[in-house]
C-alpha cells in the first residue's frame, strides 16, 4: 500500500506542484518578437508561427518551445481569425517536456484580458465565449473570416478526449 501511494505521489506530483508554485514568467519571453500574455492565469510564452495543426510530428516540436499559431490563419492585426494552440499537459511523467502555458486555461471567463505582442505590437484581447469540442470539430479552426482569437487546448488536464476553446475579440 506505501508502494502505491508513493508512486501516485511520483506520478502526480508536477500536476499539483503547478498549481501550489505555479511557473514563474520568463522575463527573456520579452526579446521574442511573437509572445502572448495573460495575466489570470500568470501565462507569459512566446508563439510560434504557421504550425500546421494537421501535422503531428510538426506541432508537437513547436509545441515543446510554445504556443502554436495554427497555419493559414491571420496573425493578430490582420482582421480575421488568428488560432493559437498549446498543451494544458502531458502524461504526468512527462509534463515537463511540453511547454504546458495552457495548463490553467480552463479558468479562463468571459472578460478576461488577452494581450498578444507581435514586432512590437500589441494587440488587446477580451475574451466572449468558451466552449468545449470534440477533436474532430474543426470548422473553428477552418472557418477564419471572423475577426477574433481562438485559444485551444486539450481537456481534462493529461488527456486528449476534448478541446477547450476560448474565444476573444479585438479591443
Amino acid at each position: 500500500m506505501a508502494f502505491s501511494l508513493l508512486l501516485l505521489i511520483f506520478i502526480y506530483y508536477p500536476v499539483i506542484s503547478l498549481y501550489i508554485f505555479p511557473p514563474k514568467i520568463d522575463k527573456k519571453i520579452y526579446s521574442k518578437s511573437f509572445y502572448i500574455e495573460i495575466p489570470k492565469i500568470n501565462v507569459r510564452s512566446q508563439i510560434i508561427s504557421n504550425v500546421d495543426p494537421f501535422n503531428e510530428t510538426e506541432y508537437r516540436k513547436a509545441l515543446e518551445k510554445g504556443i502554436a499559431h495554427a497555419k493559414n490563419t491571420s496573425l493578430p492585426g490582420e482582421k480575421s481569425t488568428t488560432f493559437l494552440f498549446a498543451h494544458s499537459s502531458d502524461l504526468p511523467w512527462r509534463i515537463t517536456r511540453y511547454n504546458i502555458a495552457f495548463f490553467r486555461l480552463p479558468e479562463i471567463q468571459k472578460g478576461d484580458m488577452i494581450t498578444v505582442f507581435r514586432n512590437e505590437k500589441t494587440y488587446k484581447y477580451k475574451v466572449s465565449d468558451k466552449k468545449t469540442v470534440w477533436p474532430n470539430e474543426v470548422n473553428y479552426l477552418l472557418n477564419t473570416k471572423k475577426n477574433q482569437l481562438i485559444l485551444q487546448t486539450c481537456v481534462p488536464i493529461g488527456t486528449s478526449l476534448q478541446r477547450l476553446l476560448v474565444f476573444a475579440d479585438p479591443l
